[in-house]
């Protein structure tokens, strides 16, 4: 089931939420996170499985020019990297718990790209929208650095927030709209197999929390 709600219905979902006497509160507000891993086709359908998630929005940041293309970004001129936009419920999840997801769906090693596709917009990279999401990205690095779990220097990069622009609406659940052609892509890039060689046989991360 496609898992995105547009923003109107979101806000008014959120804006009110029933207390035990049937009288309408306010909710928690949607928290935002933003991950990059390669291809935003792979990393939104991560997104999307966790509970919690409300909505993901593929989309491009860390460049250099406004309202880049996917022509422009693909080219590698912009410096933009292709990444994921998470709104979440953070009283149904947290932030190291989508910190964990994201290290368990990219290859921390790679410093040239992700999986078949190479060059800078297509790199690793935790975006943190205020200090305190980098201090928890920081500090997962950190632990996964020092476990002994790996078997390479993590190369994946950690810096603050800037404009998020949205991808073309194409780009939007690609993997529920086009699966036969997702499903290929996916299998054609390694990506799995390379998933299975760095995650396969590591359980808890050392950050991880129930």
């Amino acid at each position: 089931m496609n898992r995105r709600i547009g923003m109107v219905t979101l806000a008014l979902v959120l804006a009110v939420g029933a207390a035990a006497n049937g009288t309408p509160v306010a909710a928690a507000e949607p928290a935002r996170a933003i991950f990059a891993g390669g291809c935003f086709w792979c990393v939104e359908a991560a997104f999307d499985a966790v509970p919690g998630v409300i909505a993901t929005n593929p989309g491009y940041i860390g460049g250099t020019v406004p309202d880049p293309t996917y022509d422009q970004v693909s080219a590698g001129g912009t410096g933009h990297a292709e990444a994921v936009e998470v709104r979440y419920d953070p009283e149904r999840t947290s932030y190291p718990q989508l910190l964990a997801v994201f290290w368990r769906n990219i290859d921390p090693h790679d410093a040239g790209g992700q999986f078949c596709d190479h060059g800078n917009p297509y790199r690793s990279a935790i975006f943190a929208v205020d200090a305190e999401q980098r201090r928890l990205a920081e500090e997962s690095r950190h632990a996964l650095a020092n476990s002994g779990l790996l078997s390479a220097p993590i190369a994946t990069e950690i810096t603050d927030a800037g404009a998020f622009y949205p991808a073309e609406e194409y780009h939007r659940d690609y993997y529920l709209k086009n699966p036969a052609r997702y499903k290929f892509y996916r299998w054609n890039c390694g990506r799995d197999q390379r998933l299975n060689t760095v995650w396969g046989k590591i359980g808890k991360l050392p950050f991880e929390v129930n």
